[in-house]
């Protein structure tokens, strides 16, 4: 097991004998990025949990503590660093201090979990084979978008154990790309070129981008996703998801990707806020390119990603742990959720079963009332919660749709994912979007904009489009 305790300005070192207690009990403030295990498993834990799966390796079968154990079997996943304090000072006794690589004999912990998400979700995780499309990966270029993100490291860490000839991962927060290569490796140093520092927004940067590492397979996962701040600044949705991924679209056409993926949201099913007119707008921008490039152009729609950043599963249970209120909209919201994991076998096998010009989209099951995770979480919390419904805010709806009014239900590659068509969107159409209009006018050109009717695309739009086509 190889393993990483950062601190804040990256550095790394272990417990000695005499500080052991000392080092585990600071877990709160000192975290274990990644521990790889055999087979390639990639886990987030506290640094006191890392140490005491290291120590489930040189303690050897038999001599494991009752936590081991427990934590290998995946039930408890949140244990706070302290409480294996004692068994880790005496370890280090008995097989000395702090070890990067572990005894070749060391024990195997995989598939911890949380397991509330399942309970949550009132349904077990849905699983699409992608151990069967690994192939498709190895060995290729492949570039992800959105890399920092919570889908785009997710994504990153599952395509990480196909064995890809390069990963190269983009994003403009740097802290983040520090975040997913510490995840990957154990270590973040920050000089390779698999990270890549970019914003989608500079069209000249993304094609210097694209040109130096030619990708083969490009999975965009960059956006703003926030509703609630995207109604307030739609001109910034219109900057990131939809010039964004123009930007990156004419990069990939340009240099020949074999294969591109757009990550949408349910919020572009019959959209009624800016963050749904923005990504409907970036489906049908890609399903334009499928008909104007090489290579297969998709997209794949997701619902809520529990666990992912600013998700409602993060936002309730810090409710809880500071004794409430839980805030909810109406108690009759409800919405389509499902796991980073979930979301990233999707993108995956969308690569492999989606059809160019199409859009994919899981079958997550029946929808859940947020009211219903609140009431969940608080009763697990050990003391009252109140529960407080705060009201609808502007563009958001009671209910989320997968399939918008116009878009049939069909499924031909596998029982789980859907299949539509997306209506291309010319690009030409975009830029006036933003010539002199308030807010209020924007919104209402980007409705007419992502519901407007298809218009024959010209065949020159792709050369006129990309200034300058990749080279070599």
């Amino acid at each position: 097991m190889d393993a990483e305790v950062a601190d804040a300005d990256g550095s790394s070192s272990g417990p000695s004998a005499t500080s052991a207690s000392q080092w585990l009990a600071a877990g709160a403030r000192r975290l274990v990025r990644v521990c790889t295990m055999p087979g390639g498993d990639a886990i987030v834990w506290p640094a006191g949990l890392c140490y005491a799966g290291w120590l489930a390796g040189v303690l050897g079968s038999g001599q494991q503590p009752d936590l081991l154990r427990t934590l290998a079997d995946g039930t408890l996943v949140a244990l706070p660093a302290v409480v294996v304090a004692s068994h880790a000072a005496a370890a280090v006794r008995r097989h000395g201090p702090w070890r990067r690589q572990a005894p070749a004999d060391h024990a195997r912990i995989e598939n911890v979990r949380d397991p509330r998400i399942s309970e949550l979700l009132g349904r077990r995780p849905v699983r699409t084979g992608v151990e069967a499309v690994a192939g498709r990966f190895a060995g290729r270029r492949i570039l992800v978008t959105g890399a920092g993100g919570s889908i785009g490291a997710e994504l990153c860490r599952q395509l990480h154990q196909f064995a890809p000839a390069e990963l190269i991962m983009l994003d403009r927060d740097e802290s983040a790309l520090h975040e997913v290569q510490l995840t990957l490796h154990g270590r973040a140093l920050l000089d390779s070129d698999e990270t890549v520092l970019a914003d989608i927004r500079d069209a000249r940067r993304v094609r210097e981008v694209f040109e130096r590492f030619r990708p083969q397979i490009v999975f965009h996962a960059a956006a703003l996703k926030h509703l609630p701040l995207l109604e307030r600044y739609p001109a910034e949705a219109v900057q990131s998801n939809i010039f964004g991924t123009q930007t990156v679209l004419e990069a990939a056409a340009a240099c020949g990707a074999e294969s591109f993926v757009n990550i949408s949201t349910d919020k572009a099913a019959d959209p009624v806020s800016v963050l749904g007119y923005s990504k409907k707008i970036a489906e049908r921008l890609t399903a334009y390119m499928a008909g104007q490039a090489d290579g297969t152009y998709l997209s794949v729609r997701f619902g809520n990603v529990l666990g992912s950043r600013g998700s409602v599963l993060g936002a309730l249970s810090a409710q809880v742990r500071v004794g409430g209120p839980l805030t909810v909209t109406d108690p009759e919201v409800s919405r389509y959720f499902m796991t980073a994991d979930e979301a990233v076998q999707l993108v995956l096998q969308a690569v492999v079963v989606g059809g160019s010009g199409e859009v994919l989209i899981l079958d997550m099951g029946e929808p859940v009332r947020i009211a219903d995770i609140a009431r969940r979480l608080a009763a697990r919390s050990g003391h009252p919660v109140d529960i407080v419904y705060t009201g609808l805010r502007p563009g958001e709806k009671l209910s989320e749709q997968l399939l918008g009014s116009d878009e049939v239900d069909h499924r031909p590659r596998h029982p789980l994912v859907r299949h539509v068509l997306a209506k291309p969107l010319d690009p030409g159409e975009l830029p006036g979007l933003l010539a002199g209009c308030d807010d209020a006018m924007l919104r209402r050109r980007l409705a007419e904009c992502a519901m407007a009717e298809v218009a024959v695309p010209p065949p020159a739009r792709l050369g006129q489009a990309v200034d300058e086509p990749c080279s070599g």
